[in-house]
């Protein structure tokens, strides 16, 4: 009876860059949230600080590597692919999108009073 071997080669190495990737992308937004550079919370973009903005862009990207890499999307087909990440992050951007819209109209009716609705 003859067995039949097939090749398995070690991940460790994928494994550990994918941790060194996320450790040091991790390091930036930890280093970022205590010092707070001041140009980078004093300078606003769409009506929130940039600072939130590189928190919420880096951890986009950790999410995506996160499912690129433990979900094995890099071998899948490009349709595949695309589905699941474009799909989430569209619906991340979205949310974002909507937190930002309503949080704003909120903050403007704490700031000036009652906001009356035309209908």
């Amino acid at each position: 009876m003859a067995h039949d071997t097939a090749h398995h080669e070690s991940n460790t190495k994928r494994i550990w860059n994918v941790f060194w990737l996320l450790s040091a992308i991790t390091i930036v937004e930890v280093i970022l949230g205590i010092i707070k550079p001041a140009f980078l919370v004093e300078t606003t973009v769409i009506s929130m600080k940039l600072l939130n903005w590189i928190f919420i862009i880096l951890t986009i990207w950790k999410a995506y590597y996160i499912t690129w890499a433990f979900m094995h999307m890099e071998g899948e087909t490009a349709g595949l692919r695309r589905s699941v990440v474009w799909t989430g992050i569209f619906l991340v951007c979205y949310l974002i999108f909507i937190l930002l819209t309503e949080g704003d109209y909120i903050y403007e009716v704490f700031k000036s009073g009652h906001k009356s609705w035309d209908f």
